[in-house]
């Protein structure tokens, strides 16, 4: 890959301006009350944005392109799942979470169902959802990184790991909520106007690409004479017989020449370069539809119904169990903020993700090779440059760039303020200082794994989170506000339920990856069963031990859904970290609407 220099620009650029916000607003942040919910002071417009901010990560705004090129019709449901998700979240939670007085989800387990057992367990699983969701995000800046400049994947992780640790550890929560609002608009910003000038391009060239137009129903073809590297070793297959050359990268002359033909899976080690002559069709790699009246078609195979179905479930209701969300619900003035916040939440994802389904569908047109990669979550940084040539292409590349790494820096920071807050919280004494130990420390681990492990498709990964938050923290938040008799016994057993089953479907499926793929279909996409198990094996164990239920259970219930003006909503903890009211009112920089 040449260096263009407008993106690395550009991306230096938004490394900097995050910094420089972060610094700023870190000024006034001096409590542990600013460090984990930013006095509560943060009103629903500027909150929404910054909730949008952190939520667009890389699996949406590299992943989701990427999926509809690949996979077509099938991908959609991956940006409605997204957004949808917030709507579950309005109707159940966002409220009562907030009316709830606390700080982190294990302190909202405490003090829904009075069991230390349960706090600790949530703890962990907040720790590992948060490091299970990180690792994308850092990798996916590798993946930006090198689709820029020739440099190394591991510095674009490194380097993103080094400003979010800085800004998270000057100011938490204070510091990152301006700076995730910023990089929403930035992020829109940086889809919406390439969106825009690639469509203008498009139709001005009679609405059709280079690889020709997706009314044919024969897969895309290669306009010129086309040499592809493999870096990573791929599984390919072909829709109509195809000839091409295969050699060693580097290896002069002209390989061996083959056809590769329909019905077969050919093997294509790392390290290996593919002739194509021109007009040849593009190999897809494993998974991905082969021809373009299958892209345009949802699937209608039942294994492949049936995982969509399992995906939607785990989109839908994950996003109310992400640790990285939910927090920021805690810095809402009261339950009313709180909700209005998530409406707004919808209107911002809405219209984000009109602009990665119109990313992916042009590259298909226009940069096929990277279905023979299976590198498609860079088609937004490559699809510019394929289609407008020169200084403009360039530049359009550099904003799409800027937008990418805004991502991972925004979801990163929101998830590592997250999960250093439940440890300094509830595995340390929760003073300042014990927040800053904690970011070094979770932030190191993520970079690590992000350095020493493969990158799989960035969505594909996330969904596992969201199954995980989805069978995990889910049914004890539906239950817990709206059922009176849950009880920490069975949201202790449910979590565990919910959560062994998908990380035994994760190990399987890793393993299923590297030794030929055969694992069945709700291995890949396990919430269509381990939600239902989770909320089961809840209410199973609670009505068999209805002794459990706490017995201040109707206090908190009143406290949950009693409307902000009758004054029930309390603070916890506010011996140990002090009253966010007297601050707010006396405090600098308080955040404005």
């Amino acid at each position: 890959m040449q260096l263009n220099p407008w993106a690395l620009a550009s991306v230096v650029l938004v490394m900097v301006v995050t910094f420089y916000l972060g610094r700023r607003s870190s000024r006034f942040a001096t409590s542990t009350q600013d460090f984990l919910v930013a006095r509560r002071t943060v009103r629903s417009r500027r909150n929404a944005a910054a909730i949008s901010g952190e939520y667009i990560s890389a699996a949406s705004f590299l992943g989701v392109a990427g999926l509809v090129l690949k996979e077509g019709a099938d991908a959609l449901w991956y940006p409605i799942g997204f957004t949808a998700g917030y709507l579950a979240l309005m109707l159940f939670v966002a409220a009562p979470l907030r009316r709830s007085g606390a700080y982190t989800l294990p302190d909202f387990m405490e003090a829904r169902l009075g069991s230390a057992s349960l706090r600790t367990l949530s703890t962990w699983f907040v720790v590992f959802i948060g490091v299970l969701y990180m690792l994308p995000q850092l990798q996916g800046a590798g993946i930006a990184l090198t689709a820029i400049m020739p440099a190394p994947a591991w510095v674009g992780s490194v380097a993103v790991t080094v400003v979010i640790a800085v800004n998270v550890m000057a100011g938490g929560m204070r510091a990152i909520t301006i700076v995730q609002a910023f990089q929403y608009w930035l992020k829109l910003f940086a889809l919406a106007v390439p969106t825009f000038v690639l469509c203008v391009v498009f139709f001005g060239s009679g609405g059709a690409g280079s690889a020709g137009t997706l009314g044919q129903q024969a897969p895309p073809a290669f306009a010129d004479a086309t040499s592809i590297a493999i870096e990573t070793g791929v599984t390919l297959r072909v829709a109509e017989p195809t000839e091409v050359s295969i050699r060693d990268t580097g290896e002069d002359g002209g390989g061996t020449r083959v056809v590769w033909v329909p019905g077969t899976e050919y093997e294509v080690d790392a390290g290996t370069s593919l002739d194509f002559p021109a007009g040849a069709a593009t190999p897809v790699v494993q998974g991905g539809a082969l021809d373009n009246a299958s892209w345009l078609q949802p699937s209608q195979e039942p294994s492949d119904l049936l995982s969509t179905y399992s995906l939607i479930f785990a989109l839908f209701l994950g996003t109310m169990g992400l640790p990285h969300v939910l927090v920021r619900f805690y810095t809402n003035p009261d339950g009313k903020a709180a909700r209005r916040t998530t409406v707004q939440v919808l209107l911002l994802l809405g219209l984000f993700y009109l602009f990665p389904v119109m990313i992916g569908a042009l590259s298909r047109l226009y940069v096929p090779q990277l279905l023979v990669t299976g590198n498609t979550d860079a088609a937004v940084l490559m699809v510019p440059s394929a289609m407008v040539q020169g200084l403009l292409g360039q530049i359009l590349v550099a904003v799409t760039a800027a937008g990418a790494f805004a991502a991972f820096l925004s979801t990163s920071s929101g998830l590592l303020v997250s999960v250093a807050g439940v440890i300094a919280t509830d595995l340390l004494s929760g003073k300042v200082r014990d927040f800053q130990v904690a970011t070094i420390v979770v932030a190191a681990v993520p970079a690590m794994l992000a350095v020493t492990l493969p990158v799989e498709d960035l969505s594909l990964s996330v969904g596992m989170s969201f199954a995980l938050a989805a069978s995990t923290f889910c049914p004890l938040l539906v239950l817990g506000i709206w059922w009176r008799r849950l009880t920490w016994l069975g949201a202790m057993v449910g979590m565990c339920v919910g959560g062994g089953l998908v990380l035994t479907a994760v190990v399987v499926n890793a393993v299923s990856v590297r030794t030929g793929g055969w694992a069945p279909w709700f291995v890949q996409q396990p919430a269509l069963f381990t939600v239902p198990a989770a909320f089961l094996a809840t209410m199973l164990v609670s009505l068999g031990a209805p002794r459990r239920i706490p017995d201040d259970v109707n206090a908190v219930m009143l406290r949950l859904h009693a409307p902000d003006p009758l004054g029930f909503m309390r603070d916890r903890a506010v011996d140990r970290f002090g009253k966010v009211g007297e601050k707010a009112k006396t405090g600098k920089g308080r955040h404005r609407k």
